[in-house]
């Protein structure tokens, strides 16, 4: 897969670098923010779930409007415009004092990232042909594994929890990244929309009609929302439930240990198993990554042992490889070529079970208390596992598809 590397555009090496800096740059200071708003600002802890939880939300929706904005005025506006604006709110961080100052700049920057996110991906789409597409999607994936992996460690050496100059500092790198994206994007004159022609642009209201009609497309975005329910609870539940249930000792400093290994394992088996499953579509590898997760989800209720939880969290490290590196290539597959944009940020939809699966999560150790919090594991874990009959059955409408398109070609090829 890496002979393609040559092939990669400058711009789509821009990208990826990019992301490895500025997810570093995140994940020093924004892991921390809660922290620092209850134990520095005093503000409550439900207030800030709240916040939290209404940025998320705002994320999910404007993804779509960001996505598809930057199919009809192209990517280099809202990839430029996002960014810089990124970075001056990062920056706001350090200025702020009261709740309503960093409920506005959480909620700008979430909506930030949601056209952010789905125009870069969709720009690689644009800049990379079908055989190096594959791998340019999972050398960002891989960046950002990378960033994430390195950014709280720095994060917690710089005192994160408690100042805001680590979100200064992260503006200042968003702000420099925005300047080497202005420079190539020019350099290159890429991003300014595919066509003249107004008549080549959908309509917002267009798009989603064509994203309602795609059946294939719609499953998928529920069957990971399923996926996400489960898959959310071993960033979120889970450090509540080895805080605090009594069986763990020490449950803050296993839980860092875990996230660790779950970094480490992404960063050595990622392109490995991308190799072995290149051949293969990617909705067989989303569906094993599927099944896999959901599994190993209740692995982390029922054992109590490091080393048994450290497998477990090398199982759902490796379905999460599964689930994750396909998706971007399995959209760019369904997308038109004229929404590439619309359909990446309609994709942040399936972000809703990431949403909710923290709330359900918190729920059931709230039921069951932390003492037999495990059931919780093993309850979402069974309604995590709906997703892999889904994704069994999204499979059998892609091939099917597939089946008719070649067919239509073939017709075409034998009339010409």
């Amino acid at each position: 897969m890496f002979k393609n590397l040559s092939a990669v555009h400058p711009v789509a090496w821009n990208i990826v670098i990019g992301t490895l800096f500025v997810r570093f740059a995140s994940t020093v200071s924004m892991p921390f923010l809660a922290i620092y708003l209850t134990s520095v600002k005093h503000i409550s802890p439900a207030m800030v779930g709240l916040m939290l939880t209404v940025s998320s939300f705002l994320g999910v929706f404007f993804s779509f409007i960001g996505g598809t904005l930057s199919d009809r005025i192209g990517r280099k506006t809202i990839l430029l415009s996002s960014i810089f604006l990124w970075s001056i709110t990062l920056v706001g961080f350090g200025l702020g004092n009261s709740f309503a100052w960093f409920f506005v700049l959480n909620s700008i920057l979430n909506i930030c990232s949601s056209f952010f996110e789905p125009s870069s991906r969709a720009l690689l789409s644009d800049l990379t042909d079908e055989k190096s597409k594959l791998l340019v999607f999972n050398l960002r994936y891989a960046a950002i594994n990378v960033g994430v992996a390195v950014g709280p460690l720095v994060g917690l050496y710089l005192g994160s929890s408690k100042s805001t100059l680590p979100f200064v500092l992260s503006g200042i790198v968003y702000f420099f990244y925005g300047l080497t994206l202005l420079f190539m994007l020019s350099k290159y004159k890429i991003g300014e929309g595919k066509s003249a022609s107004a008549t080549n642009k959908v309509s917002m209201k267009a798009s989603f009609s064509i994203l309602r009609k795609d059946i294939i497309f719609a499953l998928t975005i529920l069957t990971i929302c399923f996926y996400g329910l489960g898959y959310s609870q071993s960033f979120s539940t889970m450090s509540q439930y080895f805080a605090n249930a009594p069986q763990f000792h020490n449950g803050i400093k296993l839980y860092a240990y875990l996230t660790t290994i779950n970094a480490v394992t992404v960063v050595i088996l990622q392109f490995p198993i991308v190799s072995r499953m290149k051949n293969f579509s990617p909705t067989v590898s989303m569906m094993i990554g599927n099944v896999i997760v959901s599994l190993a989800v209740a692995g982390f209720g029922l054992f109590t042992n490091f080393f048994l939880l450290a497998l477990v969290m090398i199982v759902l490290t490796v379905g999460e490889i599964f689930a994750f590196t396909f998706t971007d290539v399995f959209v760019d597959q369904l997308a038109p070529e004229e929404l590439k944009g619309t359909y990446f940020g309609a994709m942040g939809f399936s972000k809703l079970g990431f949403v909710f699966g923290p709330a359900l999560g918190g729920s059931l150790l709230a039921y069951f208390g932390y003492e037999n919090g495990g059931r919780g594991f093993v309850i979402i874990s069974a309604i995590a596992f709906i997703s892999f009959p889904m994704m069994y059955f999204v499979n059998r409408l892609f091939q099917k598809r597939n089946a008719v398109k070649v067919e239509s070609d073939a017709k075409l090829t034998v009339n010409s």
